[in-house]
């Protein structure tokens, strides 16, 4: 995507309140099926504001956290800096700047759909070891499991700048391409979030597809928004259901620098 890199800059702090963590289950999943130790080299691309990375610092891991936007990069320091076997680099998914055959696992939480699938490949090929792993990780919102849910998708195909080109699933296809001629493992584990409005407006604009205030939809939208949390509230709450996903597998060129 042109210019993604950049897509966050200006909504750092509302991406740290209100996006979703990751279930423990998904450390699980990984310690089970990806065999790493408390010795293994773990780089987390896109690391963001350090939301996957944390769940494996406190367990001990050790995790390189490689992200190209200053505000998030810096934003995840912060937030994991007494983590001593943190570790931040500026880089991208398709120049991370690591050493070649450095990388146990690849870790990408809610950043694959950003990268350049065949330049991150050649990438992952080139910094990972013998038989390394990767691990997608995505909370994937629920689009129509609730009324509320549905309005509200509604609300951002109506509103969202580039919404319909950014949506996770737009980035699915890419993955067989980047684990090809593997095929990835897919496994689902439940998740949510629960808002008042204000931790829904929060929400709304931790997205990079949504009008920001200067922009003339962004009244227009705010107010739509409110109307769908009048609708639909309970106890002044709304509920985010995700699938959170996990594409896992060996890497294919991981053994062929």
């Amino acid at each position: 995507m042109s210019q993604s890199t950049e897509r966050f800059s200006s909504r750092v702090e509302n991406y740290i309140k209100y996006r979703p963590g990751y279930p423990v289950e998904v450390l699980s999943l990984i310690e089970s099926e990806c065999g790493i130790t408390h010795e293994s080299t773990i780089a987390d691309i896109g690391s963001g504001t350090g939301l996957l990375a944390e769940i494996f610092l406190k367990c001990g891991y050790s995790i390189i956290g490689v992200e190209p936007n200053a505000g998030m990069r810096e934003a995840g320091e912060k937030l994991l800096s007494h983590y001593s076997k943190f570790t931040s680099v500026d880089g991208t998914a398709e120049n991370t700047t690591l050493p070649n055959s450095s990388v146990d696992l690849i870790l990408a939480g809610q950043a694959f759909h950003w990268f350049d699938a065949q330049r991150a490949k050649v990438e992952a090929a080139r910094i990972l070891k013998p038989d390394g792993w990767v691990a997608l990780v995505w909370n994937d919102r629920k689009l129509a499991s609730t009324p509320f849910l549905h309005d509200y998708e509604a609300l951002l195909l109506k509103y969202g700048t580039d919404y319909k080109d950014v949506r996770h699933d737009q980035a699915e296809g890419a993955i067989d391409e980047f684990f090809y001629p593997a095929k990835p493992i897919l496994q689902i584990f439940p998740n949510a979030q629960v808002f008042d409005f204000n931790g829904l407006k929060g929400r709304v604009l931790s997205s990079s597809y949504t009008p920001e205030p200067e922009h003339p939809n962004f009244q227009p939208m705010m107010l739509d928004l409110r109307s769908i949390f009048e609708k639909h509230q309970q106890d002044d709450h709304v509920v985010f259901d995700y699938d959170t996903k996990v594409f896992y597998g060996h890497h294919p060129n991981s053994a062929k620098h």
